[in-house]
Parts: C-alpha cells; sequence; structure tokens
C-alpha cells in the first residue's frame, strides 16, 4: 500500500476482504451454489494449473456441483493472507488455501491462489482467479 493510505485503510481493507473470503468460500464448502454465484462476475475467468482456463459464472458453478459438493472442503491459511488495494477496481487477494476430503482424512494439500476482487458501491465480486501448485504437500507449516 502506498503511503497515502493509513494504517487504519489498510486494515479495514484487510478485513473487508478476509470477510468476503470467509462468505465465498462458507458458500463453497456448504455447496451454496447461489450464494457462490451471488459473489462472482458473470466473465469470471478462473485459471488452475492443472484443469487450465475457465471462463464464465456457469461452467464455473457447473465445475463446483460436479467436483467440489460434498467431496472438498476448503479453508485458509490465515497467516498467508495477504491483501492489495487495486486503485478505482477493488482488492488482490493473495495467500494459501487448505483442501481436505471428509470421505479421504488422509487426503489434505495446499494450494497458493490469488483472487481479484472488484468493488462496485460496497459489493464485492470476484473476477479473476488463479489456483496453483497444487498437489504438492503441505505449504504451510
Amino acid at each position: 500500500m502506498g503511503s497515502s493510505q493509513t494504517g487504519e485503510a489498510r486494515n479495514a481493507l484487510f478485513n473487508t476482504i478476509k470477510s468476503a473470503d470467509s462468505k465465498f468460500f462458507d458458500a463453497y464448502n456448504r455447496c451454496d451454489l447461489a450464494g457462490l454465484g451471488s459473489m462472482v462476475s458473470d466473465d469470471l475467468e478462473f485459471y488452475h494449473d492443472q484443469s487450465g482456463l475457465m471462463v464464465g459464472k456457469e461452467p464455473f458453478l457447473a465445475a463446483i456441483k460436479q467436483n467440489i459438493c460434498g467431496k472438498v472442503q476448503r479453508t485458509l491459511i490465515e497467516k498467508t493472507l495477504e491483501v492489495y488495494p487495486l486503485k478505482g477496481y477493488g482488492a488482490v487477494e493473495i495467500g494459501i488455501h487448505r483442501f481436505r476430503h471428509p470421505n479421504e482424512p488422509d487426503n489434505v494439500g495446499d494450494a497458493k491462489f490469488v483472487i481479484i476482487w472488484h468493488e462496485v458501491n460496497g459489493a464485492w465480486t470476484v473476477t479473476r482467479t488463479i489456483s496453483y501448485q497444487h498437489n504438492e504437500g503441505l505449504l504451510a507449516k
């Protein structure tokens, strides 16, 4: 953050994005596709190191329904969370998240991520996501 932003503004943005992340992935973990869809832009670009590029809200939600619902739970490794402003647009969120497979207790792994959040009139939506470095074990100790 630039020197013109106060620590208070940085903390407010950090807390706003951390809260948005929590709301987004709560919907993800509960397979609340309507809730998840309300937080994703129609032109979402989702980049995944193993499955490539997916464009659009509907393909994203279909993939969540098919591949995630009831199969995977995501948690944020909070100590890895970084948030930076994107002037006139929103914010970028960077961190590591952990994936657990409830039916396979030993199947746990981390991945790094970048999420671009767009803010319009106080509403935050995900417009771009990059999720990478999967299947390399636990990245955050």
